[in-house]
């Protein structure tokens, strides 16, 4: 019997974070060794926190939760983005009383202690900044070879950004944090909006959601993340509905083929005014643009729904 992948979430722990997290401890093939919280849908406390009450949820209480960076490596961090992930960044739903509290060791050296203690056997899945991998990866360039592979939500390759025409909203947030991986060595695939977007709970999808002790908290969580799509994205028919960029992260972990990949040179731009942000793909073959990316350009939507749907109880 094939040994399951050894996996760490590092997240910013908004509403599709906390799908994400939820398919990851549900998921047979994936043993989730630990968390890690950074800024971006939220600050870090509050991704820590949501995080640990996710877990609660999730009778999980066995995963550890570990703390990681505040801000971008460089630059400032504008705040949380409440109008999409609500005040408190699950939609403002209730969360359950807290019986722990995070790891006193930092994700930084977390990630560094788990992927030095398991070479080649840890996957790491960034679905927030990518700064907390960026740190790990300063600190000891060498963990590029030893890890498995990582799975990062994050960027645009040949469509929109999210937060403005280019940028993605995870590689705008800390443009030198996903410059530092990309250029890291590395083994990266790449999870971007090209294939996310495709990937959609619709509210009639969120309404089927069987009980169980999350499902009230995930109904009224996912409505505010679908409410705000539908004040953001034109939604044709009679059903709203929200992307599902982080749950789809993770499925590629669990069963790579729910996507088509290439690879790719991959930069990032960390300079252009109004650019910053953009995940530079280029397709031709020139020596010095040599492919650092395996990177979805397309994605069996039906099949990965119903992944989604076999672990959180919805019906398709």
């Amino acid at each position: 019997m094939e040994s399951r992948h050894k996996v760490i979430l590092d997240v910013d722990t908004g509403v599709d974070d906390a799908l994400a997290i939820l398919c990851a401890v549900r998921s047979p093939q994936l043993d989730v060794i630990g968390i890690t919280t950074c800024f971006g849908n939220v600050d870090v406390e509050t991704a820590t926190h949501n995080t640990l009450a996710v877990l609660e949820y999730a009778e999980r209480t066995d995963i550890p939760v570990y703390v990681g960076a505040e801000k971008p490596l460089l630059r400032e961090w504008g705040g949380p983005v409440p109008w999409i992930h609500g005040d408190n960044g699950l939609g403002d739903a209730e969360l359950p009383p807290l019986r722990r509290l995070a790891q006193d060791e930092s994700a930084t050296t977390f990630i560094h202690r788990m992927v030095t203690e398991h070479p080649g056997e840890v996957t790491l899945i960034p679905v927030a900044r990518m700064t907390n991998i960026a740190n790990v990866l300063q600190f000891d360039p060498t963990i590029a070879r030893k890890l498995k592979r990582i799975v990062m939500m994050g960027g645009a390759a040949f469509c929109p950004g999210n937060v403005g025409p280019f940028a993605e909203a995870n590689i705008w947030g800390d443009p030198e944090a996903a410059h530092i991986v990309f250029h890291s060595g590395a083994p990266i695939t790449m999870v971007g909006l090209d294939v996310t977007m495709q990937a959609r709970l619709t509210s009639k999808q969120l309404a089927t959601l069987s009980e169980s002790r999350y499902s009230e908290f995930l109904k009224e969580a996912v409505s505010f993340y679908i409410n705000a799509y539908e004040r953001t994205q034109a939604q044709g028919g009679d059903d709203s509905w929200c992307a599902l960029h982080d749950p789809l992260a993770v499925a590629m972990v669990d069963d790579p083929t729910l996507c088509e990949v290439k690879d790719y040179y991959v930069d990032v731009e960390t300079h252009g005014l109004l650019t910053a942000g953009m995940t530079v793909v280029d397709a031709r073959a020139v020596p010095e643009h040599r492919p650092n990316a395996s990177v979805c350009v397309g994605v069996d939507a039906p099949r990965f729904l119903q992944w989604c749907a076999e672990r959180l109880g919805f019906e398709v």
